[in-house]
C-alpha cells in the first residue's frame, strides 16, 4: 500500500489521575527512528511504547510525545503523618533547653520528608490508558499517511502510465529507424563507388543493427512498469522495493538514449528520465 512517510495526529483524554495527551508526528527517513518523549509516571512503559509504534510503522523519523496533566481532584487529598509530627514536636521540646531561640515555620515543618503524605498514583492502570491512547492515535496516523499516499499514488500512476506510452511509442518507430539506417548505409557504400564482397552489405547492416538494437531495453521497461503497478497494489510499505525500481527504470533509459541514432528516440530517452525523476522524488516520500 502506499503510504506517505510525513503524517501527524494527536489525541486526548480523561485518564486515572487527570489527562493524557499523546502526540505523533513524522518526516522522511531512510530506515525507522523513534524517539519518545513521557513523564516520570510513563517512563516504565518506554519499550512497549516503542513495540506498538514499530510494528504500525516501518519507515521515518517519528517523535512520540505523551503528556499526563494531573486534576485537581485527580489525586487522592494530601494527609499529614500525625505520627511523625508527634516525633518532631517531641524533638523540639527536648532541644528547647539548648536552642532556647529556635522557631520552626509551619510551612517549612510541612517539607520536612515524610510530613505530608500522598496517595500514590494508580500507575498501572495509568499506564494501561496510556498504551490504549498511543493506539487510538497510531491508528489516525497510520490514516494519515494512507490518506496522502492515495494522492502520490495517483501522481505516480500518471508517471508511470507516460514511462509506457513512450515505450510504446518508441517501439512503432523501430521499424522506420532500422529502414533509415540501410538506407543510410546504402548511400555511403553506393557513393564509394568500389565493389563489394557477396554478403557485404548485410554484415554491415547487422552490426549497425546489433549496435542500436534496444528491444531489449524496451521490453525490461515494459516489465518495470507492470511490476511499478504489482507494487503500487501490495498491502505492505512499497517504499524500498520502489526506490530499487527506479534504478532499473534509470538503468534503461540511459541505455536508450546511448543506443538513439534517431532525434526522436533520442528525445523519447530524455522523456523518460524527466519522468523517472518526477518518480523517483515522489517515492523519497513513501514509508
Amino acid at each position: 500500500m502506499i503510504r506517505s512517510m510525513t503524517a501527524f495526529a494527536a489525541c486526548e483524554r480523561a485518564a486515572t489521575g487527570g489527562t493524557l495527551g499523546c502526540e505523533l508526528r513524522a518526516v522522511n527517513h531512510r530506515f525507522h527512528e523513534l524517539s519518545v518523549r513521557a513523564p516520570e509516571e510513563l517512563r516504565a512503559i518506554e519499550p512497549a511504547l516503542r513495540e506498538r509504534v514499530a510494528r504500525m510503522v516501518s519507515r521515518g523519523k517519528v517523535d512520540l510525545v505523551l503528556r499526563f496533566r494531573p486534576t485537581a481532584g485527580g489525586r487522592a487529598e494530601l494527609r499529614v503523618n500525625q505520627g511523625l509530627l508527634d516525633q518532631l514536636a517531641a524533638s523540639a521540646q527536648a532541644m528547647d533547653g539548648r536552642f532556647p531561640g529556635l522557631r520552626t515555620e509551619f510551612t517549612e515543618l510541612l517539607r520536612f520528608p515524610g510530613v505530608v503524605e500522598e496517595d500514590a498514583l494508580d500507575q498501572a492502570g495509568l499506564q494501561a490508558e496510556a498504551l490504549a491512547l498511543l493506539d487510538e492515535t497510531l491508528a489516525e496516523f497510520v490514516a494519515a499517511r494512507e490518506r496522502e499516499g492515495a494522492k502520490l499514488a495517483a501522481v505516480m500512476a500518471e508517471r508511470v502510465d507516460g514511462i509506457e506510452r513512450i515505450t510504446r511509442q518508441v517501439r512503432e518507430w523501430l521499424p522506420e529507424i532500422r529502414a533509415a539506417l540501410r538506407a543510410k548505409l546504402d548511400a555511403k557504400l553506393a557513393d564509394l563507388k568500389l565493389p563489394l564482397e557477396p554478403g557485404r552489405l548485410e554484415q554491415e547492416v547487422v552490426l549497425n543493427l546489433q549496435k542500436i538494437d534496444v528491444d531489449e531495453e524496451l521490453d525490461r521497461l515494459a516489465s518495470h512498469v507492470a511490476e511499478a503497478r504489482r507494487v503500487f497494489a501490495l498491502p505492505e510499505a512499497v517504499g524500498r522495493r520502489l526506490d530499487f525500481l527506479m534504478q532499473e527504470f534509470n538503468r534503461e533509459a540511459n541505455t536508450l538514449g546511448s543506443k538513439s541514432v534517431d532525434s526522436r528516440t533520442t528525445q523519447a530517452a530524455v522523456e523518460l528520465k524527466v519522468l523517472i525523476e518526477q518518480l523517483r522524488e515522489q517515492v523519497q516520500n513513501l514509508e
